[in-house]
């Protein structure tokens, strides 16, 4: 019994470490984003469709890649939080080709736009990925992430950016 105690100490205090090192290397990563409120640009869909952005809400604008391992990870955590939450991501240095299949094989629907030149990322100064940015319903900045984000620690940054 002893032994399992020890086991599950040990994981928690890895998983506490991780969870620390993990916020560190996001708020080094994020400070040379773009820290300006939220200036819409002209957005268009996959779909075709331009994108409009909301005037009474917050949004997260979140950056990612077909070819990248961590996004793909928190693909599911996107497409959770964006059954409740206005939620435009931006696919960066993808094909659409790539991009609907990679949509497909995940069943995933939140809105996307194609950024296959990189130009919208280099706006926003990104440098790794996956990045999202949270904005409040005045569109100012309220949280950035650089890296992997759990549902919930999504789900808590939105819900305090709708305050």
């Amino acid at each position: 019994m002893n032994r399992i105690k020890h086991y599950i100490k040990e994981i928690v205090t890895f998983f506490i470490f991780i969870t620390i090192i993990t916020n560190v290397i996001s708020f080094y990563k994020s400070n040379d984003l773009n820290k300006e409120p939220l200036n819409p640009i002209n957005l268009t869909q996959l779909n075709g469709e331009k994108y409009i952005y909301p005037s009474d809400k917050p949004i997260l604008v979140h950056f990612w890649a077909t070819w990248c391992p961590t996004c793909s990870l928190e693909a599911s955590n996107i497409q959770k939080i964006s059954t409740q939450y206005e939620v435009i991501t931006i696919a960066v240095k993808s094909e659409v080709e790539e991009i609907k299949k990679y949509m497909h094989e995940n069943n995933l629907n939140f809105k996307v736009v194609n950024d296959k030149s990189a130009f919208i990322a280099s706006e926003f100064k990104i440098a790794a990925y996956p990045t999202t940015f949270i904005y409040d319903k005045n569109r100012n900045l309220v949280f950035v992430d650089v890296g992997y984000t759990s549902t919930l620690g999504l789900y808590l940054r939105m819900f305090w950016a709708d305050l």
